[in-house]
């Protein structure tokens, strides 16, 4: 039997959606089990498509978007290395993603492909308890790319007084603090260590410690009890960072909450519909158990 999906609009009664993921590595993923089984629980079928492409240039990632358009997604999510990459390929950005310059989701409507970032409205859902119990004390942030962006302007949300960016490529911590600037107070630090002195909290927004990376992007003696530290990476879900810092009575936040929450924004992007943020908990909790 051939499935039909159709892309939503505000007044849509579909009940068929073929999403996806763009994205390289992507097989660990846990986006297929939380969108399909957050649709249904709500009655409804989605098909969740991984699109692992390594290394696409420009003109790829046209051809592969062109498809999205033409081929009857309602959208799909966008995780490393493309979400700066796609931008410009895209007919519109939000005012939220064009301010963040990343997008990891991209809805389409109307044969038009709109850009959005999920990871910045998840994250803020995910840490602002550790903001506000940390007194939106100052916040380090290493790592620079498209999910640090995010996680920064999430932060400059919540209302962090201030941010310290630390990125191997000091010319992107560069631009993110250029970016920030009437956000928030953000500096560029020179080393983990300088970034790291005297904050409240640390996010690891880098791909360090991401499997198959056994690495830490933050020294273990750094790491202390008056801190807490977040990690974007959920694959492994207990990094060698939050292994390290939980033994020294740090609080710490896995990469699940921000995992479901950006999940849980990009679905009702894609539908219309509001998950159940416990079905897509399930869903996570039952992928990271079979590994």
């Amino acid at each position: 039997m051939t499935m039909k999906f159709a892309a939503p609009s505000p007044d849509a009664t579909n009940d068929r959606f073929l999403t996806g993921l763009l994205g390289a590595p992507i097989a660990h993923s846990a986006s297929p089990a939380m969108h399909e089984r957050a649709a249904a629980a709500l009655g409804l079928h989605c098909h969740y498509q991984l699109i692992e492409v390594a290394d696409a240039g420009r003109e790829e990632l046209k051809v592969l978007l062109d498809g999205v358009r033409r081929l009857g997604f309602a959208g799909i999510n966008v995780t490393f290395p493309y979400k700066e990459a796609v931008l410009d390929l895209l007919d519109e950005l939000s005012p939220r993603a064009a301010l963040i310059g990343a997008v990891n989701t991209v809805i389409v409507r109307d044969g038009r492909l709109i850009g959005h970032n999920t990871d910045a409205t998840g994250f803020a859902r995910a840490v602002a308890e550790l903001v506000t119990t940390s007194s939106h004390d100052a916040i380090a942030v290493i790592g620079a790319g498209g999910v640090g962006k995010a996680i920064a302007f999430a932060l400059a949300g919540l209302g962090v007084r201030e941010l310290r960016i630390f990125d191997s490529d000091r010319a992107r911590a560069v631009a993110l603090a250029a970016r920030l600037d009437g956000q928030t107070s953000a500096s560029v630090a020179d080393s983990v260590e300088d970034a790291l002195r005297g904050v409240a909290g640390v996010v690891n927004a880098s791909p360090v410690g991401m499997l198959p990376s056994v690495g830490t992007p933050v020294p273990e003696p750094l790491l202390h009890a008056g801190l807490w530290v977040a990690d974007a990476v959920y694959s492994p879900l207990w990094t060698p960072l939050l292994t390290a810092a939980k033994a020294k009575g740090a609080r710490v936040m896995t990469g699940r909450d921000l995992a479901i929450y950006q999940a849980a924004d990009a679905f009702e992007l894609f539908t219309g519909h509001a998950p159940d943020i416990a079905e897509l908990g399930i869903a996570f909790d039952g992928v990271m158990a079979k590994r």
